[in-house]
């Protein structure tokens, strides 16, 4: 087997390890709100999350061209040895973080290590599409903003038609519309997330030849649906504790809002192909919920560590994909 079928095959082993890791890093993402108001028993929605997950991943690939054609300028500016160096270096600061139990973005990392990788490599700077790194960075800038925001007024609403009743009895009905919400917050980060490791294992089988046009292939989009929904799967327990109960002590009504908001941002996003930090989209949600109710019931110590994570994860991922690349070019 010659040597660039054994780096093709290599990219999209990596890419699909990629996936699992995303998701039972990310599985926190749609249902840590549930399952810190006891909503849902925890292995169910793993369970629930992990099917829609895949359906989800099945649903398009916007997000995949995006991923594929907006970060680089075209193929030709890539090679295997990019793209492994890439994945390995976001696949690194994944776990790190899931170490950690810090809730960071996979979309973040694998855009960093996709940028420090072609910076190192010799297409250097005009290699990368500027405007499409623009673009995308601003998308994962501003939707955890919106997701602030609009989480904060969703949930006054609620206040203003709900707030009469008494809790108890509110909290009954917000819980059974909570497996609903955890539904489509699952199904929404399939379609977000699974794109983004379609766009790199595609944009491989551009690079080497194996297809004529950026079109993400029916068994690509099978096997990273089924890599992410495997890790879904496995379970994200470090990261469900911080973000379901480290950042604001959700009640079935906050986590309803919560994730509806975040389901609402995050589909959103993929209609218009925009990768998002599902991540940082549910993590600004429920600090807007929690500020609706009062500014000083977020902890916003936990939530300013966040940020410094969200801050730092494009610049360490694109300095481990530019070292990385350098091992790679040693040894492959």
């Amino acid at each position: 087997m010659p040597d660039f079928q054994l780096l093709i095959f290599l990219v999209i082993l990596l890419a699909l390890i990629f996936d699992f890791i995303n998701g039972f890093h990310d599985t926190a993402n749609a249902i840590a709100t549930s399952v810190s108001t006891r909503a849902i028993h925890p292995q169910h929605a793993i369970i629930m999350a992990a099917v829609l997950n895949f359906l989800g991943a099945m649903y398009s690939t916007g997000v995949a061209k995006t991923i594929g054609s907006d970060i680089v300028k075209s193929a030709s500016h890539v090679d295997e040895h990019v793209l492994i160096a890439a994945l390995f270096g976001s696949i690194i600061w994944n776990i790190i973080t899931w170490r950690f139990g810090m809730p960071s973005s996979s979309s973040h990392a694998l855009i960093g290590g996709l940028i420090g990788a072609v910076l190192m490599s010799s297409s250097g700077m005009e290699g990368l599409n500027f405007y499409g790194i623009g673009k995308i960075i601003l998308s994962l800038i501003l939707s955890p903003l919106v997701g602030m925001a609009l989480g904060c007024v969703i949930m006054l609403f609620l206040f203003r038609f709900f707030g009469r009743f008494r809790p108890t009895s509110i909290n009954g009905k917000f819980k059974k519309m909570q497996i609903l919400t955890a539904a489509t917050m699952a199904f929404s980060h399939g379609s977000n997330d699974a794109q983004k490791s379609m766009g790199i294992m595609t944009l491989a089988l551009l690079a080497g030849g194996y297809i004529d046009a950026f079109e993400v292939p029916t068994y690509v989009k099978v096997l990273a649906a089924t890599a992410m929904a495997c890790g879904t799967a496995v379970g994200g327990w470090r990261i469900i504790k911080t973000i379901g109960g480290k950042i604001f002590k959700l009640q079935p009504i906050s986590g309803f809002a919560a994730d509806l908001n975040s389901s609402i941002i995050i589909f959103g996003a993929t209609l218009l192909h925009l990768p998002v930090s599902t991540t940082h989209v549910v993590s600004g949600s429920i600090m807007g919920v929690g500020a609706a109710k009062r500014i000083n019931a977020v902890r916003w110590g936990v939530a300013q560590q966040m940020v410094v994570a969200w801050v730092m994860t494009i610049p360490c991922t694109a300095v481990m994909g530019a070292i990385t690349y350098q091992v790679v070019m040693l040894f492959i």
